[in-house]
């Protein structure tokens, strides 16, 4: 009688298989315009940011958790009254705001589609630091949280704001990615770096300090 072939040696391992699908998963239930910058800097960085001036200073998450996208949040701390995924913003505000190549602190900074951005961003600014950085106050580039005074720098050839790099709060240092963006969308009245502080306390709930 011919024995039994046993072929468990050409099943793949079922544990080896687990890495692959929690990944798969995160991405999956990562929604909107977060971003999912790898912990990992591939290329030489750019300038570092300047963090020794209190107008200057990189800051950091803003109150727990909050299930918020990108978009309505800068448009409650902004006053860009746009609406719809944070992609079209820029051919929304055509007519309605100035669209401009340089930032100014209460404009919108806005992202373009790309695969890892499949909604596009928007981020405000809060502070300028020089012509090639600012600071930036933003929902859900980090999932499900709110970031104040982010560093992003602008790394397009031109020196005109189309590709920028953004921090990465977990690793605390800029992402090695690279983000194409339209422009900055400037309000007709821009909010101020105090005003948008206190904005982003009463949209995170937030008391803010005596």
């Amino acid at each position: 009688m011919q024995s039994p072939i046993h072929r468990s040696a050409d099943r793949p391992a079922v544990h080896s298989l687990v890495p692959w699908l929690l990944a798969f998963l995160f991405l999956v239930f990562l929604g909107g315009c977060a971003s999912h910058e790898p912990p990992v800097i591939a290329e030489a960085p750019a300038p570092a940011p300047a963090a020794q001036d209190p107008g200057t200073a990189i800051g950091g998450y803003v109150g727990g958790k909050v299930v918020m996208e990108c978009a309505p949040f800068a448009r409650a701390i902004s006053g860009v009254a746009l609406k719809g995924a944070a992609g079209d913003w820029w051919g929304e505000a055509a007519g309605r705001y100035i669209r401009a190549a340089r930032p100014v602190v209460g404009a919108v900074l806005a992202f373009r589609r790309t695969s890892r951005l499949p909604d596009g961003h928007v981020a405000v600014v809060s502070r300028l630091v020089s012509d090639r950085e600012i600071r930036v106050t933003q929902a859900n580039w980090v999932h499900h949280r709110v970031t104040e005074d982010m560093p992003v720098v602008d790394v397009s050839p031109a020196n005109d704001w189309t590709v920028v790099r953004v921090w990465w709060p977990p690793i605390g240092q800029l992402g090695s990615r690279h983000y194409p963006t339209w422009g900055f969308i400037q309000p007709e009245h821009p909010s101020s770096h105090d005003e948008q502080y206190v904005a982003t306390l009463s949209v995170v709930g937030v008391t803010a300090p005596d």
